[in-house]
């Protein structure tokens, strides 16, 4: 397990690292001054202290030195993860009642157990908060959610011919990487757009050197066709220097040039030159106008702006990099909602900068309490200086007034849908006579060809609806289910599905599930479903229900079936809900709607896991079955032969002859091909 050891001994984690609740700690600095006080061998707290007790006793063990405080309930899940300048103060302030909210009291009343780590100051402590509430998403925190990484535009420089990619992940490969970009799309459309304007390649290292002629790229004006030498390597870097100026900020040059140049061809009466760089400067001027406004006072910046209301915050974030907007999203963050804007803002920040890049400067919507410290933190984490402002006036300050306002109609939508959402949850629980409203609905559904590479899908819904961190597929691996049946499909699904979650989770408790004054917000996603829809009939609905017999599990979960109905057409379902008879819904019932399009896309992803698996069984090389033969015995055995059914014909002597293949590997790739060879 790797991480970076802080100054005092305890351990930040990377983002990669691997670890569950406990941190692990090295040296005597970082062991904690809290004695144990009475834990048996299985870890549990059996002195009866529980809450404010408990704490109270912690705090007369705690130093008046930084560090980040963890707080467990009896089943050792993290509750809340804090930090402090004094340890032993801010630990005290629960132990003596002074909370915020009767949700923290709450906190406080089922906290059995607590664990300490010191820092040597309090941006360190800072950080290794961020860093373990992203890692443990303690139930009190203020959560970061949809916290995916940003895509950036990569310019290779480990080829003659540098190409320009879409990039996520680690920088291991060398070349200029631009970014963040706010998704995946405006990377997409800028190097579109840089394509038109640069003619740099975007095909993969390989393709490249195999052209023997330029391809499509190149005969619509897309590509300058390197690969073949239709351009100089001294033409081709000169345009990718102009493509790095460009995203550089220097595009003000850049088109400068381009304008010179076309009208020097214009001049010389070269129009069809001419028209080259008058297409280009159409390219570049496409690209600044998607990326909406560009002020001119802010080089390097991020633009943070919160609406907070309703029990919803909402966060914008526009990027701004080389005086150009690179996009914008919006985050809806998990937070307390008598917690004020300033304060989940401030939450927001440190975790939001856990794992990306800082940028020299940050621009806030309002002032929040630790602005200091966490300027004084992420300039320490990024190695430069970071300036944390709230303009309030110029520039500066319409740029975030245009953020806010962004925040506002983006929280706007966001209530709008959470209440649709709660409307059509409401309605399911009316229409089906449940008990209580469903917090989580799992969809099931196959996909397969003649029982060929057969997958099953499960999606989730809740309140928020479609929970795609959730979905699971399922490989169907049982070799004793006749190729096409279903049922069996259904009951390997069902079966495995619902063993590893008794086994992890053990059996729901349902009981309060009822009451309407428990707060379902309060409550961290469910893990087991109260509701599983199975895209099927009577038939369907009989092999799961046998299932859940076996498992022991009737009572907790209900299993709906949807049976397309006559003709299946669309609206004509029919419903089989245990004890009672199968009915269907008028064609225009809202909550027919909500179960066609849970149907539907649990039908879109078990088609798409089912094509993914069916393409990697396609394009798999008969090469990669064989022990020992890694890619570079696969790529010379290739090279040599041509193709993988040349090796399975070819003589033992002729293996032998490849460069780097042993007599003994030759010798397990022919006996591979030929099953009468080691008689």
């Amino acid at each position: 397990m790797n991480g970076r050891k802080l100054p005092d001994g305890g351990v930040l984690y990377d983002e990669s690292d691997d670890i569950e609740d406990d941190i692990e700690v090295e040296g005597d600095a970082a062991a904690s001054p809290v004695a144990p006080i009475d834990w048996n061998e299985g870890g549990r707290n059996e002195t009866g202290l529980r809450g404010a007790e408990l704490i109270a006793e912690f705090v007369k063990r705690l130093p008046n030195n930084p560090g980040v405080y963890r707080m467990f309930n009896e089943a050792g899940d993290v509750l809340y993860v804090g930090k402090a300048r004094n340890l032993k103060k801010r630990v005290s302030n629960y132990a003596l009642g002074k909370v915020h909210s009767n949700r923290i009291a709450r906190m406080v009343r089922e906290t059995a157990n607590m664990e300490f780590v010191t820092t040597r100051t309090e941006t360190e402590a800072l950080l290794l908060e961020a860093n373990l509430i992203k890692r443990l998403r303690p139930r009190f925190n203020v959560l970061l959610r949809d916290d995916k990484s940003f895509p950036y535009i990569l310019i290779t420089g480990d080829h003659r011919a540098p190409a320009i990619f879409k990039h996520r992940g680690a920088r291991a490969r060398k070349g200029d990487y631009f970014g963040p970009f706010a998704s995946a799309g405006a990377v997409g459309r800028t190097i579109n757009s840089l394509q038109r304007a640069f003619l740099i390649r975007t095909c993969t290292d390989s393709v490249f050197e195999t052209r023997t002629r330029p391809c499509l790229l190149y005969q619509i004006k897309r590509c300058s066709g390197p690969c073949t030498h239709e351009i100089s390597d001294a033409g081709y870097g000169e345009l990718v220097q102009e493509a790095k100026d460009f995203l550089s900020g220097k595009s003000q040059n850049v088109k400068a040039h381009m304008a010179e140049a076309m009208n020097a061809a214009a001049e010389d009466l070269d129009f069809e030159r001419a028209a080259i760089f008058r297409d280009r400067l159409a390219a570049l001027s496409h690209v600044q106008s998607h990326q909406g406004i560009n002020p001119a006072g802010v080089e390097e910046a991020d633009v943070f702006a919160i609406h907070h209301e309703g029990g919803i915050s909402c966060i914008q974030v526009f990027f701004f990099r080389t005086g150009q907007n690179w996009g914008n999203r919006a985050y809806f963050p998990k937070a307390d909602p008598s917690l004020s804007g300033a304060e989940v803002l401030n939450a927001f920040l440190a975790q939001f900068y856990d794992d990306k890049p800082v940028p020299r400067q940050i621009l806030l919507s309002e002032t929040i309490e630790e602005i200091e410290l966490l300027a004084a933190a992420l300039s320490e984490k990024a190695g430069h200086k970071v300036a944390i402002l709230v303009p309030q006036r110029g520039e500066k300050r319409d740029l975030v007034e245009h953020v806010i306002a962004n925040a506002r109609e983006a929280h706007g939508r966001k209530l709008a849908e959470t209440a649709s959402q709660s409307r059509l949850l409401e309605g399911f629980k009316e229409t089906f006579k449940l008990p209580y409203t469903p917090q989580r609905i799992e969809i099931y559904d196959n996909s397969h060809i003649m029982g060929t590479n057969a997958v099953g899908g499960m999606v989730v819904a809740g309140p928020e609806g479609f929970v795609k961190g959730q979905y699971r597929k399922f490989n169907i691996k049982s070799t004793d289910i006749t190729p096409g049946d279903d049922f069996g499909m259904m009951r390997e699904v069902m079966t495995r599905r619902f063993s590893r979650l008794l086994k992890e989770e053990g059996k729901p408790d349902r009981s309060g599930m009822a009451d309407a004054t428990v707060d379902a917000a309060d409550r961290p996603f469910p893990a087991w479903p109260d509701i599983i829809l199975i895209d099927g009939g009577q038939g369907q609905m009989t092999a799961v229900r046998a299932i859940l017999d076996e498992l022991g599990i009737t009572d907790s979960v209900i299993a709906i079936g949807v049976a397309k109905g006559v003709d299946r057409e669309a609206g004509r379902e029919r419903f089989f809900a245990p004890s009672r008879e199968s009915f269907s819904l008028p064609p225009r019932d809202p909550v027919l709607y909500f179960i066609q399009r849970m149907r539907d896309e649990a039908h879109r992803f078990a088609i798409g896991s089912h094509r993914a698996r069916r393409k990697k069984e396609m394009v798999k090389n008969p090469l990669d079955e064989i022990g020992g033969i890694g890619p570079s015995r696969k790529r010379a055995l290739l090279q040599h032969f041509g193709t993988a059914k040349a090796v399975s014909r070819a003589a033992l002597s002729d293996l032998m002859a490849v460069e780097g293949i042993s007599e003994a590997v030759a010798r397990q790739v022919y006996n591979h091909f030929h099953e009468d060879a080691a008689k």
